[in-house]
């Protein structure tokens, strides 16, 4: 809307117009025409350009501050967790050892390998959906997407940082299972690849269940739900299983890393399907973790 000022009122708004006298006095000379001096010219600051962003961390040093970083934050926590994972294991091979034939090496052998990877699956996928789970919630994952770090060196960071409460779990229960058996103990060098790859696939499932998850208690039932998983399609031999859940068992990831482990209680080990079983959780680790980096920056800018 346009407002036309009255006629009227055009000598008020001129005289407002109008500068006011000056008060102070002036310091020239009354005879002459007073003269107003210019203001000397305000140098220009030198042209800056447009603001600097800075350099992304290298993958290497941003990968290890947030593994250094959650580790330090977890310790205190995760240890009594860590504990709990291995007594349940360490129950389970107990549990299992008076109804099992211990003749029969490879049933003996697919329930140490299956509560060995169940300690893995217990922190990497767990707690570590819980995890991702309770930062979505908390709103803290825009920290992470404001410093100039790569995404997914926070999602493995953060995995590798669980991941390492479980290495002592699954040595002492591979140890006591072997033992408890009567299994060879001269293959037990395979647990560490084992580990490592099951780990990464373990917690990148985990990493995506818990940032796709809309709620931290949604997480939680997930992670629980998919360690019974891992737990009931580890443990039980797979000729024991009906048909669907040898279906189920091929789809899950964790089981090939079940298998790779059980060759190693076994006399003669088939070398070739064993790095095939590694490479196929090798291959689904790196999927997962690609899938959560993305997850996560959608999520952080949601």
């Amino acid at each position: 809307m346009t407002i036309v000022p009255d006629e009227r009122d055009a000598p008020a708004i001129l005289s407002a117009l109008q500068p006011e006298p000056s008060l102070e006095p002036s310091l020239e000379p009354s005879s002459g025409p007073s003269t107003v001096p210019l203001p000397l010219p305000i140098p220009m600051p030198a042209r800056l350009g447009p603001p600097k962003m800075p350099l992304a961390t290298p993958f290497g040093t941003a990968f290890g501050a947030v593994y250094r970083g959650q580790l330090a934050r977890s310790k205190v926590g995760r240890i009594p967790l860590l504990f709990v994972a291995s007594f349940q294991s360490i129950g389970i091979l107990v549990l299992l050892r008076g109804i099992l034939d211990v003749d029969n090496s490879t049933a003996a052998g697919q329930v140490v390998a299956g509560s060995t990877v169940l300690v893995v699956a217990f922190v990497a996928l767990n707690l570590l959906a819980q995890r991702f789970g309770a930062l979505r919630a908390a709103g803290a994952l825009d920290y992470y997407l404001t410093l100039p770090i790569p995404p997914a060196a926070v999602v493995l960071g953060t995995a590798a940082s669980y991941a390492t409460f479980a290495a002592p779990g699954t040595v002492i229960t591979a140890v006591v299972g072997a033992l408890l058996y009567n299994l060879p103990i001269t293959g037990l060098w395979l647990l560490l690849p084992v580990v490592v790859l099951s780990g990464v696939c373990l917690a990148g499932l985990g990493a995506v269940v818990g940032l796709m998850a809309p709620r931290p208690e949604l997480a939680t039932i997930a992670g629980q739900l998919g360690m019974s998983i891992v737990l009931f399609l580890g443990v039980i031999p797979a000729d024991r299983l009906p048909e669907i859940g040898r279906v189920a068992r091929d789809v899950l990831p964790s089981s090939y890393a079940v298998d790779a482990l059980a060759a190693a209680f076994q006399p003669g080990v088939d070398w070739s399907k064993v790095v095939l079983d590694l490479a196929v959780c090798a291959a689904v680790g790196i999927a997962a973790l690609a899938v959560a980096a993305v997850t996560l920056r959608r999520v952080g800018t949601a």
